[in-house]
């Protein structure tokens, strides 16, 4: 894969990552959707927006200057009958519908940039805890990266002055377990189109019992579907396929890495577009859990002997 191609898919996909913070945030902030409508609308537009994308593309005569997006897609595996269901898998499911769940119910409480910030410092340490069950020792730089990102995730939570809700900042840490676990799955696939659409179609029942459970709280009006219905057929369903496009080309490190840039471009969307308001706390915090991480997935890995364990 080209450096060139990788570099505007990484780039569209972390874009899209930052937007799905801002519409979620914009629709429980200014719109009466609840959080379980959220979830479900986004996750069905989502697998029909992709079903229809993939039913489509064996029509289109691939142009062989396409731009990456496009070839992201003519990539994938052919469209056959019912295959929707011949790619993807339950457990990427449970983890794609276990993030979107969390993302929204958390973001009832939490400002973007703040959720941003707890939501991919989880997927950061979920691939670096999966490095270490892998074998990888850390470095003395990483252990220092490690401890100072902890440090401060903790300043960012601990109870006191503009400290994010505790219920909310659990409910983001559990999503970004759940993202950090999707994205480690999808790292070796090579039909990220037909993966990711099998995944969102599995991941449908899920979220519509959630809807079921919460009925009797089900609020929703236009806005707020449009808000959710974006977010889930543009920056969620295409968003993934991209994202899953650009993993072969990237190593582990490198794409645990470009995903810290997600809360910066989130928390900036949220001044600019939300009105919220930062603060010398959630600055402070993202200097340290962003740099701790970016010094532990940066700093090289030493070699193990595996023969040896």
């Amino acid at each position: 894969m080209k450096p060139t191609r990788i570099f505007i898919l990484t780039l569209l996909a972390m874009i899209a990552f930052a937007s799905n913070s801002l519409l979620c945030r914009a629709a429980l902030k200014g719109s009466s959707i609840d959080p379980a409508t959220f979830t479900f609308v986004r996750i069905f537009s989502g697998a029909l927006a992709l079903w229809l994308v993939m039913s489509v593309r064996k029509r289109l005569t691939v142009n062989p200057t396409a731009t990456p997006l496009v070839e992201s897609f003519s990539n994938s595996a052919p469209v056959t009958r019912c295959s929707s269901l011949r790619y993807g898998n339950w457990i990427s499911a449970v983890a794609l519908f276990a993030y979107a769940a969390g993302f929204s119910f958390a973001y009832t409480s939490l400002s973007a940039g703040t959720g941003a910030l707890l939501l991919f410092g989880a997927v950061q340490a979920t691939m670096i805890l999966r490095g270490l069950h892998k074998g990888e020792r850390l470095n003395t730089i990483q252990i220092a990266g490690f401890i100072v990102a902890v440090a401060g995730l903790v300043v960012l939570v601990f109870p006191g002055l503009s400290a994010p809700p505790l219920i909310g900042s659990i409910l983001m840490l559990g999503a970004g377990l759940a993202w950090g676990i999707y994205s480690l799955r999808g790292k070796g696939e090579r039909n990220p189109a037909s993966v990711t659409t099998g995944n969102f179609v599995r991941a449908v029942p899920f979220a519509a019992a959630l809807s079921i459970i919460f009925l009797p709280s089900t609020n929703y009006n236009l806005a707020g579907i449009i808000y959710a219905i974006t977010s889930g057929a543009v920056t969620s369903g295409l968003g993934y396929v991209i994202w899953y496009s650009a993993l072969p080309g990237l190593k582990t490190a490198s794409a645990a890495t470009v995903q810290l840039s997600v809360p910066v471009l989130a928390a900036t969307g949220g001044i600019l577009l939300l009105g919220e308001p930062i603060t010398v706390r959630y600055v402070l915090a993202s200097v340290a859990v962003l740099g701790g991480i970016g010094l532990v997935v940066a700093s090289p890995h030493p070699q193990i002997n595996l023969s040896t364990r």
